[in-house]
């Protein structure tokens, strides 16, 4: 079994060391791992084939394969995304507030690293890169636990990352991956408080209730996105089949996806052939509603378990209602407080439901899919975090740091 301590006392270690770089010196790091991502390709390409030759063995669904599969676009996605990290302004030593007190005590709020970040996640090999470079910039050590089905990739995906480290005199400890893929290893390490200061699970919404029900480590939720597209009586119809299209079709393994659409009963039979004909052209099966499929008699009917599933799959369903009120009312009970959407003409229903919604992201006539940290211009993203505590939304370097208090005295003391 791998040794956590040590790689835990490894990572403090670390840690330590990256809190004292400069803000050249971690951007110099980070142009050569972005720099040995593209220059290794076909030794990431080749790992990587391996991972998807099991995962097609093993039946994986082909939406999920997806998830897994590096191309050199891909590659050189990743090494732009740690190009844009770098491009970044380096969050720690960012002072938030200062102030002086009545007995004279200078006062100031800093920004400094979280320590030691733990990274559990499925699938997509993409997050091992992001979560690095993230982590880094802001002077975080990582340790890092991905899915069984990218082990090869990510084994050299870390190894590449660390060398990169090792070839400008940073010690590469502060990117470590766990080989092993044991379920007792992954509980070992949620449980491995004396080292990691927050663990962060990424993946399906059983996968991250499993970490958050079994951790001992502080987390940051990252959720699933049962996301949902309401189309408002005033909408632009046209504009509505584009933006749900790109929502389901465009990449439907991902948590940004959306998973369900919601109609206003005034414009369902003008819009619901239209939507309806458009994902099934997509190759997308429609559960919907008894309202949905007395328009469309087609639509598999849907059950109540189908309103709070993220499919990550080519499969939506529809609601029909009669107001926004009701829209907003059916979105909040049943998502996930990830991503929402409204297409519509009408400023007032866009307030309303920018402001009601419950939801880490809320979009007026645009889609879901922009839920990204590269899209909001953070360069990359450890996470889409739908918790309320500490973060929310896509997490960037910035959202990977706390604050401690400078104070400055001259001999005050207290009375």
């Amino acid at each position: 079994m791998t040794n956590l301590e040590e790689m835990g006392q490894n990572a403090q270690n670390a840690a330590f060391e990256l809190g004292q770089l400069g803000t050249q010196q971690k951007n110099a790091a980070l142009l050569n791992m972005a720099n040995s991502l593209v220059s290794n390709t076909e030794k990431i390409l080749t790992a990587n084939k391996e991972d998807i030759e099991t995962a097609k063995k093993n039946g994986l669904k082909q939406a999920m394969v997806d998830r897994l599969l590096l191309t050199p676009d891909r590659i050189n996605d990743m090494s732009n995304g740690l190009r844009q990290v770098m491009d970044l302004p380096d969050p720690i030593g960012k002072i938030d507030r200062g102030w002086t007190t009545e007995t004279g005590l200078d006062i100031t709020q800093e920004r400094v690293p979280l320590g030691v970040i733990g990274m559990i996640y499925e699938a997509r090999p993409n997050v091992t890169v992001d979560a690095a470079g993230l982590c880094f910039k802001a002077g975080n050590a990582v340790i890092l636990r991905g899915g069984k089905e990218a082990i090869n990739s990510n084994i050299v995906l870390s190894e590449i990352l660390r060398t990169a480290l090792k070839n400008v005199d940073i010690n590469p400890n502060a990117v470590q991956l766990i080989d092993d893929i044991s379920h007792e290893t992954a509980q070992k390490m949620m449980e491995l408080s004396d080292y990691i200061d927050v663990l962060i699970p990424r993946g399906s919404g059983k996968f991250i209730k499993m970490v958050v029900d079994k951790a001992k480590v502080p987390i940051i939720e990252t959720g699933a996105g049962n996301c949902h597209i309401y189309v408002d009586k005033d909408a632009d119809l046209d504009k509505a089949l584009k933006i749900i299209i790109n929502a389901k079709v465009q990449r439907p393994s991902v948590c940004n996806a959306a998973e369900k659409i919601v109609i206003h009963k005034d414009v369902a039979n003008e819009f619901l052939p239209k939507i309806y004909a458009a994902l099934r052209a997509n190759n997308v099966e429609v559960r919907g509603d008894t309202l949905s499929k007395a328009i469309c008699p087609d639509i598999i009917p849907a059950t109540e378990e189908d309103w709070g599933t993220e499919y990550d799959d080519y499969i939506i369903a529809i609601k029909i209602v009669d107001s926004i009120d009701e829209a907003i009312k059916h979105v909040n009970k049943y998502n996930t407080k990830h991503s929402e959407s409204i297409i519509t003409e009408n400023y007032s229903s866009s307030r309303q439901f920018m402001k009601q919604i419950d939801a880490a992201v809320v979009y007026t006539n645009a889609s879901t899919r922009f839920t990204d940290g590269q899209q909001f211009g953070f360069g990359a993203e450890i996470g889409i975090s739908t918790q309320k505590l500490h973060a929310r939304g896509p997490m960037g370097a910035n959202e990977l740091t706390t604050t401690k208090y400078l104070v400055q005295g001259d001999g005050q003391i207290r009375k």
